[in-house]
């Protein structure tokens, strides 16, 4: 995968081949450039407070005409933390760094609903229950995934070496790379589950919870949109 950054160029990677002094100090003394990954799932909890129109308002966008029987949110956090150790040359005016970035992806947690008409221990409570935990498979499934594409595009840019830059701006240019760069491409990673939890809810799944438990689920939830309409 190539990753490119405009602030990237503002740095140069020394030549192996044909080291300076000044670049086979940085190279043998101050270690080696790494990514550090911390994955954090705070597990989730059930909540039956909602009604099915609550829930349908709480998600907001949806087809016309349709209900929200239950409901799975999850709510991610990105934070990179940057140290590293740095050198500086006053014969060349450069300086280097070998960045030591700390990578957190954490879920919040996650919050499944299942719509209050729905009593626990029913055959209808069991079946949306079951549709909202393929959702959270989904979302714990997917975290690893994530840090795997991050971890691989950091390797690739950083390649284990020190960055030089010109005295006084390799750290601020590395800020600046992390925010402006990294930061939305790990949001944008993260924000790729959201295509797999819309491939779980297909207009036929939904057909088939609105048929299961001999026609339960549209027992109950029937005389509410009745009461909704009038």
């Amino acid at each position: 995968m190539k990753i490119a950054f405009a602030l990237a160029l503002l740095f140069t990677l020394a030549p192996a081949s044909a080291r300076t002094p000044f670049q086979a100090r940085c190279e043998d003394t101050i270690g080696e450039s790494i990514s550090v990954f911390t994955l954090r799932q705070n597990g989730y909890r059930v909540d039956n407070s909602y009604s099915f129109h609550g829930l349908t308002q709480l998600k907001g966008n949806r087809a016309p005409g349709s209900y929200v029987l239950g409901l799975t949110r999850a709510e991610s956090r990105v934070s990179i933390g940057v140290k590293g150790r740095m050198l500086s040359d006053p014969a060349t005016g450069y300086e280097c760094v070998a960045p030591r970035l700390e990578v957190n992806l954490t879920y919040l947690p996650i919050v499944v609903y299942v719509g209050r008409e729905f009593a626990p221990g029913t055959c209808a409570y069991r079946e949306i229950l079951a549709h909202e935990m393929r959702h959270l498979d989904a979302y714990m499934d997917f975290l690893p995934r994530a840090e795997k594409v991050v971890r691989a595009a950091l390797e690739a840019r950083f390649a284990g070496k020190p960055l030089y830059a010109p005295a006084g701006q390799a750290r601020n240019l590395l800020q600046r790379e992390i925010d402006t760069g990294w930061m939305r491409f790990i949001k944008n990673e993260m924000a790729k589950v959201e295509a797999l939890q819309a491939a779980i809810d297909t207009p036929q799944e939904y057909a088939r919870l609105g048929k299961v438990c001999a026609g339960e689920v549209q027992s109950l939830i029937r005389p509410a949109k009745r009461k909704n309409n009038t």
